[in-house]
This record gives structure tokens, sequence and C-alpha cells, in this order.
């Protein structure tokens, strides 16, 4: 029976994805201790700490997926850890050899590894799904390169962007994402092979040859130092998660904002049914939106608890590593459900450029005021344009009108500006700025990191 999100039959697959899950499974966690356990004793055997034909029985014999799994629970309850309990069985399974199980090696060294390469193919996941989502975003950016809209701060119409514009400002996020994640592979894909206190004294002078040949078997990172009680490594790659999701959320907000009735410029791909109400047959509400936004927040619970987890004491931690067993997968798994929800809307994303284009015009060329100011200030200085353009901004918010005719109508402006140039500052089409060259800057940037 299933008590979370992360794993209810109604609720899994909104907020996490199979594949992710599959990652993070009881039974593949297992099996990647069995492979640590293996790649140690074959790491043993080329160094001549263990006999060869031991690394080969413990290779060929030692099999996660006929462990008995109830065993294995109950044992674990009792000691604490899954590592004992593991090494029991699978020494039986090498017969003879299985004495060499495990040989110089303490639970957290295994357990470490194994986190290490669920890491690697979480990792793998995210990537992925950031390429795939960078590449929607710069279709976006591209085809909305000089669609106008209202640019809005403090939830006012502020200036004139485009969507293209804003789309490129979440292109470039990821594209940052995608630099942190390929930056953060090599600190956080080491392994952990350092004994009872980090020492790998048990192994005498043949402790950090065996590290390396078990992390080259492995494919991970060999440590410079011993890090049971130095766990940046493992936060990192959680906080990573969390600017991710946090990019995700930021994304989630305008585009919910944007779909509000009142706004009407987005709508997320239309499925029937998706996002009914149960009382209000008119409603489609934003629901992949709404479980990005939902995801980001547990993420960033998950990567508070990495910090706080950070806080270890002495040559091996008590509970805080604990913390970590709940935080990592959480965080991979609400991670990979936001990347996947995020795919699907903004791939079919229903952009209404009309409706943009009426919002634009909903403040009747106030939204273009400082082009006017600054197009007059050339003649009166700035102030006085700000004071004269203000007071006509005044004009029509009390008594309606458009701008264009409200200074028209004002000696000081229509003295020394032409008709036909209020009307062009007052378009605003005509004062998008930088914001399309902006978008090829982001392009090609983008381009770049492909």
């Amino acid at each position: 029976m299933a008590s979370t999100v992360l794993d209810s039959i109604l609720f899994r697959d909104s907020f996490g994805t199979p594949q992710m899950r599959a990652v993070f499974d009881d039974r593949e966690l297992i099996r990647k201790y069995v492979q640590v356990e293996v790649a140690l004793a074959k790491a043993e055997a080329r160094c001549g700490v263990i006999p060869e034909a031991a690394a080969k029985d413990i290779a060929e014999r030692c099999n996660a997926d006929t462990l008995d799994f109830d065993l294995l629970r109950q044992e674990t309850e009792i000691v604490g850890y899954p590592i004992l309990p593991l090494v029991h069985q699978i020494a039986k399974q090498a017969g003879a050899s299985g004495g060499y199980v495990h040989w110089g090696a303490t639970t957290q060294d295994i357990m470490d590894s194994a986190v290490a390469l669920q890491l690697r193919d979480g990792l793998d996941i995210v990537e992925a799904d950031i390429r795939a989502l960078r590449a929607i975003l710069a279709g976006l950016a591209r085809r909305y390169r000089d669609t106008p809209m209202a640019g809005r701060t403090h939830l006012q119409q502020a200036l004139p962007v485009t969507f293209g514009y804003k789309c490129a400002i979440w292109l470039d996020m990821f594209d940052r994402h995608a630099q942190r994640l390929a930056e953060a592979r090599p600190r956080v894909l080491v392994g952990q092979f350092a004994g009872a206190a980090g020492t790998l004294a048990s192994l005498g002078g043949k402790g950090l040859e065996v590290q390396k040949a078990m992390m080259l078997e492995l494919r991970l990172g060999v440590p410079v130092s011993t890090w049971h009680v130095a766990r940046d490594g493992f936060a990192e790659a959680i906080n990573l998660l969390g600017l991710i999701t946090g990019s995700l959320g930021k994304i989630a907000y305008d585009v919910m904002i944007m779909a509000s009735n009142e706004f009407g410029e987005l709508y997320e791909p239309f499925v029937k049914g998706r996002g009914a109400s149960s009382t209000m047959p008119q409603k489609r509400n934003p629901i992949s939106s709404e479980l990005m936004l939902a995801c980001a927040k547990g993420v960033r619970q998950s990567a508070g608890l990495m910090l706080d987890a950070m806080v270890q004491d002495l040559e091996r931690a008590t509970g805080p590593w604990h913390a970590e067993w709940i935080a990592i997968p959480e965080a991979f798994i609400l991670a990979a459900g936001a990347l996947h929800q995020a795919r699907f809307m903004l791939g079919g994303l229903i952009v209404d450029e009309a409706a943009m284009a009426r919002n634009l015009d909903l403040t009747k060329g106030l939204i273009v005021a400082e082009a006017v100011m600054m197009g007059l200030a050339p003649m009166i200085g700035r102030q006085e344009a700000h004071d004269v353009v203000y007071d006509a901004c005044r004009v029509v918010n009390e008594k309606g009108g458009r701008l264009a005719d409200v200074l028209n109508a004002m000696p000081d402006v229509s003295s020394r500006l032409d008709p036909k140039l209020i009307e062009r500052l007052t378009d605003p089409a005509n004062y998008l700025g930088m914001a399309p060259q902006m978008v090829d800057q982001v392009l090609a940037s983008s381009a770049k990191l492909n």
C-alpha cells in the first residue's frame, strides 16, 4: 500500500516518472549494493589483496535478484543498515569464497558508492529532459521573437516586451542549468571506499591502489580524500535540482497568471477533461503548471534537508547521514515529475497573440508613456517632459481616451512634436527596445552549448 504521492497509484505519475522511480527502486538500490561489492572484490583481486578465484566466484554467484528480501528487510530493521544483512546473504551465495565479500570495507563505503551510481543514472535522466526542454524553449523564442506583449512589473503593465523575449529568458536559465550539471558531475559522481574511520588501515599499503581500481570498475571518480562526513557533493546535486525546479516554478507561475481569464494570453495544451472542475464546466485549470510549482516546493525542502545533513559529527556521522536517504530519492523523483510536466506543457503551449495585442492596448498608450517622455526630453528637458507626460497620463486615467489624443491636445506637446510622431511614440509595437536582438543573442549562445 502506497502512502505518499511518490508511490501512489493515483498521483505517482503526476509527481514523478516511472523512469526515475526505477532508478531509486529498492531492488535497484540493492542491485547497486551488490554491484559495488563485486567491484570491490574485482579491484582487490587485481591488486593482489584477495585471490582471483574468490573475486571470480563473487562476481559470478552474487545475485541481488535471488536474495530473500523479507529476511533482508527484517534484519535491516534490527541492524539499522542494510549492508550487514546483505553481506550475510551474498557471502552464502559466494560459497567458499564468501569470506572475501566486503573485505576491508565499511557499510557507508558500499551505500555511498551505490548512491553515487543512482545519482549518475538520475542525472542522466535530468540532463536528457533539460536538453529536450531547451529545444522547446528555443523554438518558442524563435517563433515569437517579434510578438509584442505587455511586460509587467509588480503585476502592473510596465513596458512592451515580446513573448519570444520572455521565452528566451526561460531558455537562458536552462542553458545555465545544463552548464551547472556538466560542471557538477566530476564533483558529485565520486565513489567511496575508505574503511571504518576513513584511513583504509585494514588494507595496509594497498588501500589507495584498491580504491582507484574499484572506482575504475564502477566508472566513478576517485576521491582525493575520504568524504564519509564531507557531504558537499551530494548536497550540491540536490541543491542543483532545487535550482532547476525553482526555474520550472517560475515558468509555471508565469503561465498560470497569463492563463487567467483576465489575461487569456497562454493556455496549456488541450486534453479533454484535463483541468476540469467537478462543479464548474467552464474551468480549464493549468494542471501541469500547478504540479510543477508543487514539485519545486518539495525539492526545495529536500535541498534544505541536504544542507542540514552536511553538519556531521567527527569521522562518521550519526543521524545526519540518514536524512540523505529521505531527501535524495524524493528530490530526484519530484524533479523528474516537474521536468516531465514542463515538457508536456511547453511543448504544446497555446499562445494567443491576439489577446496579447488586446492587453497591450488596454491602457490606450499609457504603457509607452516613457517613449513619449524620452521623445520630448531633448526639447524641454527630462524632468519637465516627465511632468508633462505624467499630467497627460492622469487625464487618461481619470477621464479615459487615448494618450496620443490627450498629448496632441496639450500645447506644450503639440507645438514641439508632430502628431504623427506622437502616434508612433504611443504605439507599443514601436517601443520594444532590444528585446528581439536579445532573443537572437540567447539563441546563438544556446546553440553553442549543443
